[in-house]
């Protein structure tokens, strides 16, 4: 949706009106060779241009709103449906941190979910020894936060954006999990499992898929609560031609201590306590199915591991920033906080 609703600014306006015909949603997003958005254009932009007496090969950006209306991308969907039902809009271009336009939604898609061809791997093979003794008998992904098992609520907000096919790797007390879920059908989703014979790390378990087409795949850690919706992820990741995308997080430490630079023996300056900013891999990942050909014929292997063959390999990997609610339950305190905050969250 979002490739064919894309112009550049000097497409003239008789050209536009053919695209705009051709096309649905109707609106085009003038953007420059970096995609940058520069405006938007509808009909009826093109309409009232033409009662005031502009020419139909004058370019585009004589009649273009140059101001539109937009939201960044990593919005919730239910967020995003009540905007444009309050603001009375039926589309709405989403951009990056850079303005580069992301997405294009529209109301009808909101409205009427669709089913996503894509399988969601989640990784929930890990024994989860910092959070002994919850461990002890459960898995971690199995480990109750709001009332239900952190893995059902990564399953039930997949489901509810879209997506109904899971595979699960499992391996530390698989039963649990098999047990709790068993196909899907209670929950209107197909699932299948992947069992590790021994524990094969955050990609490694991809190496025992089956053929699943074309479709990229969502590939998820089971300790993370998060509101990403990973259709954006994905439609992120095939807009922009990757081979692999990964969510990141904006983490920030500050650092208690005056923060001397140096040259040459030289003090050339001084931060005091400075706040470090940095990215971090918040296990969440989009990836073209060939990418799982860049994995080991069998052991342990991690995701940042397959990013790296990927990007030596001169494959396109791409970071997908996220701004939504995100926890990593991986120590005591962790899952303490996400059990006060479930409830005002989700």
């Amino acid at each position: 949706m979002l490739e064919q609703s894309l112009i550049p600014p000097n497409m003239g306006l008789r050209t536009v009106i053919q695209h705009l015909d051709t096309n649905d949603p109707k609106i085009g997003l003038v953007v420059d060779d970096r995609r940058i958005l520069l405006g938007t254009v509808t009909d009826g932009d093109i309409r009232r241009a033409i009662l005031r007496g502009l020419a139909l090969d004058a370019p585009v950006t004589e009649v273009m709103n140059p101001r539109p209306r937009v939201l960044p991308f990593g919005q919730d969907r239910g967020e995003i449906l009540v905007y444009l039902q309050h603001q009375k809009l039926k589309h709405l271009p989403i951009v990056d941190f850079a303005n580069r336009a992301v997405d294009l939604i529209t109301l009808d898609e909101l409205l009427l979910p669709s089913i996503r061809d894509n399988w969601v791997v989640v990784m929930a093979g890990g024994k989860g020894m910092r959070l002994r003794p919850l461990t002890e008998n459960t898995p971690k992904p199995m480990l109750d936060v709001g009332g239900r098992p952190i893995l059902e609520t990564i399953v039930r907000r997949c489901i509810a954006a879209g997506f109904n096919k899971f595979f699960m790797s499992v391996n530390y007390q698989a039963d649990v999990i098999k047990d709790h879920f068993g196909d899907g059908g209670s929950l209107g989703a197909t699932i299948e499992y992947l069992q590790e014979e021994e524990p094969l790390g955050t990609a490694g378990p991809l190496s025992l898929l089956p053929d699943i087409g074309a479709a990229p795949i969502v590939v998820m850690n089971g300790d993370i609560l998060t509101k990403v919706d990973p259709g954006q992820v994905v439609a992120y990741h095939q807009d922009n031609g990757a081979m692999a995308t990964m969510a990141v997080r904006e983490y920030e430490i500050q650092v208690p201590y005056g923060v001397i630079d140096l040259n040459n023996n030289q003090i050339s300056n001084i931060r005091e306590k400075p706040v470090e900013r940095y990215f971090i891999n918040a296990g969440i990942y989009a990836l073209d199915p060939a990418a799982t050909k860049h994995l080991p014929a069998g052991g342990a292997f991690d995701m940042p591991n397959l990013f790296d063959r990927l990007r030596t390999a001169g494959h396109k990997t791409l970071a997908y920033p996220i701004r939504e609610y995100w926890m990593d339950i991986g120590q005591m305190d962790d899952y303490q906080r996400a059990n006060i905050e479930f409830a005002e969250i989700f």
